[in-house]
C-alpha cells in the first residue's frame, strides 16, 4: 500500500490541474459569449439609430454605444488635443459609487501601463486614445502559460511515477534476495548448531566450554540475522519492548568479542529503571543498536577506547533515549550532514548503508528520530522513541 502512494498522489494531482483548466477555460468561453451579445446589442441599437428621425436620436444612440464599449471592460483613458484627460473608464482603481475625476493624478499615470500595452489610437479632432485589455484578452494570455505549467507538471508526475516504480520493483528484488539468503542460510546453521551440541557433550575441559560457549552465541547471532533478512520488505511486527534488555543483550555480545590486549575497547552499558513503555519490532530495534554500535567500534579501531551504550528517560519523560557514544577521533563537521546518506560511508570497505538502514528502521518502522548529537569528544548517536 505504501508503494500506491506515489501514484494516488500524482493521479489526484492530474485530475485537479486538468478539472481547474476546465473551469478556467469555460469561465473564458462564458466571457466571450458575453462580449458576442454585448456586440450583437450595439449593432441593434446603431442601426436603429440609423433610421430614427426624431431629432437627438442619433447623439442618444452616440452615448448609449460609449456606455456600451464601457460595459466591455476595456481600460481607455482619453487625452485631449491640448494634453488633458477628456475621459476614462474601467481603471483598477475606478470606483462605480465614488467616481474617480479626470485631474486625478493616477488617471494620468496609468497612461504609461496602457500605453505599454497596446499602441494608443489617435484622432486630431478628439485626441489620443489608449486602451488596455479587457478580462477576456488577459484570461486568453494566461492560458498558454496554465498549458505549459501544466504540461510540465504532468511530465514531472509521469517522471515521478516512473522512479517510483522502478525504486519500488527493484526493492522487491532486494527483498526477495534477502528472504531467499536467509532460507538457505537455515540448513547449514543447523549443521552448525549439531556439532555444537556434540563438542559440549564431549567437552571437559574449561576452555573448550568457553570456546563452544561463544560458538552458541555466534549461531545464536546468525539465527538472528538471517530472521532479519526474513522481515525485509514485509510489514513490522510492533510488541512491547524491553529497551533496556536490548540495550543489554547488545552490549553483552560485543564485550565478548572486541579487543581486551592490544588497543582495548572497552563497552559499557547502563540502562535507567522503569523505562517508558513503547512498542515496536524489538528484531529490527536490536538490528538499528548493533550498527550503531559497530560503527562506535570500528572508529576506536587501531587505537582503544570507550563505547558507552544507555538507555534513559526522554526529557518529556514519556520516550526513551538510547544512546551510543565513544570517545574516538569524532565526525569531522564538514560531513556530519552525509552520515545518513545511502551510500556514504568514511571506511574504503564500507558500503555505506548501515547508517541509511538504522534510520530507517527507527524513524519508519518505529515512528522515532535518530540523530547525531553534539559531543565534546567522540561520536554520539542518539535514538529516541515514544
Amino acid at each position: 500500500m505504501r508503494r500506491g502512494k506515489p501514484e494516488l498522489f500524482v493521479a489526484v494531482l492530474i485530475l485537479i490541474l486538468l478539472a481547474s483548466y476546465l473551469w478556467y477555460t469555460r469561465r473564458v468561453i462564458n466571457d466571450l459569449r458575453a462580449d458576442a451579445r454585448r456586440s450583437s446589442a450595439m449593432y441593434v441599437r446603431v442601426y436603429r439609430a440609423l433610421g430614427d428621425t426624431t431629432p437627438g436620436a442619433s447623439d442618444a444612440a452616440l452615448v448609449d454605444l460609449s456606455r456600451s464599449i464601457l460595459e466591455q471592460g476595456v481600460p481607455i483613458v482619453m487625452i485631449s488635443p491640448n494634453g488633458e484627460v477628456s475621459g476614462h473608464g474601467n481603471l483598477p482603481f475606478d470606483d462605480p459609487a465614488h467616481p474617480v475625476p479626470d485631474a486625478d493624478p493616477r488617471v494620468r499615470a496609468y497612461v504609461d501601463v496602457l500605453q505599454r500595452a497596446n499602441p494608443p489610437i489617435v484622432v486630431p479632432s478628439i485626441g489620443t486614445i489608449y486602451y488596455g485589455d479587457d478580462a477576456v484578452v488577459r484570461g486568453l494570455l494566461v492560458i498558454p502559460i496554465i498549458q505549459v505549467v501544466t504540461a510540465a507538471i504532468l511530465l514531472l508526475a509521469g517522471l515521478y511515477v516512473i522512479r517510483t516504480r522502478g525504486d519500488a520493483a527493484r526493492e522487491r528484488l532486494w527483498a526477495g534476495m534477502a528472504r531467499e539468503s536467509a532460507h538457505q542460510l537455515g540448513t547449514p546453521l543447523s549443521s552448525l548448531g549439531g556439532w555444537v551440541e556434540l563438542l559440549e557433550d564431549r567437552g571437559d575441559d574449561e576452555s573448550t566450554r568457553t570456546v563452544t560457549r561463544h560458538m552458541r552465541g555466534d549461531l545464536e547471532r546468525l539465527d538472528r540475522v538471517a530472521h532479519r533478512f526474513e522481515r525485509i520488505g514485509r510489514e513490522p511486527k510492533y510488541e512491547p519492548l524491553d529497551v533496556a534488555e536490548i540495550v543489554e543483550r547488545v552490549a553483552r555480545y560485543f564485550q565478548a568479542r572486541v579487543p581486551t590486549l592490544a588497543n582495548t575497547i572497552v563497552i559499557e552499558c547502563t540502562a535507567a529503571p522503569d523505562l517508558h513503555a513503547v512498542q515496536g519490532d524489538p528484531v529490527l530495534l536490536e538490528w538499528a543498536i548493533e550498527v550503531l554500535t559497530k560503527n562506535a567500534i570500528d572508529a576506536l579501531a587501531g587505537r582503544g577506547g570507550r563505547v558507552a551504550l544507555t538507555a534513559d528517560h526522554g526529557a518529556d519523560l514519556e520516550s526513551v533515549v538510547i544512546r551510543v557514544a565513544d570517545d574516538g577521533p569524532g565526525i569531522p563537521s564538514e560531513i556530519r550532514s552525509r552520515v545518513f546518506e545511502p551510500g556514504f560511508s568514511t571506511k574504503q570497505s564500507g558500503w555505506g548503508i548501515g547508517l541509511s538502514l538504522a534510520k530507517r528502521i527507527v524513524e519508519e518502522n518505529h515512528g522515532g528520530k535518530l540523530v547525531l548529537a553534539s559531543a565534546e569528544q567522540g561520536a554520539t548517536f542518539e535514538i529516541i522513541l515514544h
